[in-house]
């Protein structure tokens, strides 16, 4: 058993029925995978929904496991920010919370936008399109 943080991305497209993302991440929960989210991607996703979409957006988050952005993890993101741009590497906020609570609970993020996750301890899940 793994548990798999979704990326922003994957969760939009599970919902909107992309790429097969609404068939392959059940495929995981059926394997007995934990399929998980945070508070970041809730945000994400809700500040893009449309009103026909809440029921299915709500269904969706509601059945992931939530991973909370604690103090520790808002420390990690933030050295994981300043370390990058010392590399010249600017990395957007958002990304480096969710790469922040997949490091500190060793879960495997899976993401379409991997160069956004640049973190060499960080374990992607290849999820095929």
């Amino acid at each position: 058993m793994a548990i798999y943080l979704l990326d922003t991305n994957i969760i939009i497209d599970a919902i909107n029925a992309k790429k097969n993302r609404n068939q392959a991440l059940p495929r995981l929960a059926e394997a007995g995978n934990v399929l998980a989210c945070c508070p970041v991607n809730i945000e994400e996703v809700y500040a893009g929904v449309r009103p026909k979409e809440e029921q299915l957006t709500a269904e969706v988050l509601h059945s992931l496991k939530l991973y909370p952005v604690t103090f520790d993890v808002a420390e990690l993101a933030g050295r994981l920010k300043r370390d990058y741009v010392k590399k010249g590497k600017t990395l957007g906020l958002t990304d480096t919370l969710v790469a922040a609570v997949a490091l500190h609970h060793g879960l495997q993020l899976i993401t379409d936008n991997v160069k956004d996750f640049p973190m060499p301890d960080l374990s992607i899940y290849p999820l095929p399109s």
